[in-house]
């Protein structure tokens, strides 16, 4: 039985946890887009704000806008490679559904806080870094170049 050690282990190989700094800037960054998108192209910046929330991931490699500006990726580790469309939305349902909670005056925004909440206490807590979304996708968050991706 192979020991994890702190990090991601799938086939024998080991997957270091991404710094939680770096993430939650990166996911700071990609939320000051949706905001943004949110306040510009009123009233359909609300609807391309979620989309780019759950597709973000999807683009180049795994990297969202904040995750290629930060040195971050989203991969696949059992299958060593980025992660694809289907699997950014997927893991980033979490954060699509506290997004139309906050569109919800008081209760929405305190639903928003507690989702968002609920997944950083798992990036904290979670030895290699997997928050809810994350272990439905299967997938990881990973310092750029870190697992080397074939081309």
């Amino acid at each position: 039985m192979e020991e994890v050690r702190g990090d991601h282990s799938i086939g024998g190989r080991i997957y270091p946890k991404a710094q939680v700094l770096n993430r939650g800037i990166a996911k700071l960054i990609d939320l000051l887009i949706v905001a943004a998108a949110g306040q510009i192209f009123v009233p359909v910046g609300f609807l391309g704000g979620l989309a780019y929330i759950l597709i973000a991931d999807g683009f180049a490699g795994g990297r969202s806008i904040g995750k290629r500006l930060i040195g971050l990726q989203t991969v696949l580790p059992d299958r060593r490679e980025a992660i694809g469309f289907r699997e950014s939305i997927i893991r980033n349902l979490p954060f699509a559904v506290a997004q139309l909670a906050f569109a919800i005056p008081y209760v929405g925004w305190l639903l928003a806080a507690a989702i968002i909440a609920f997944e950083a206490v798992l990036v904290f807590g979670n030895e290699q870094g997997r928050r809810l979304g994350d272990e439905v996708a299967g997938t990881q968050v990973l310092d750029a170049g870190r697992l080397a991706l074939p081309d």
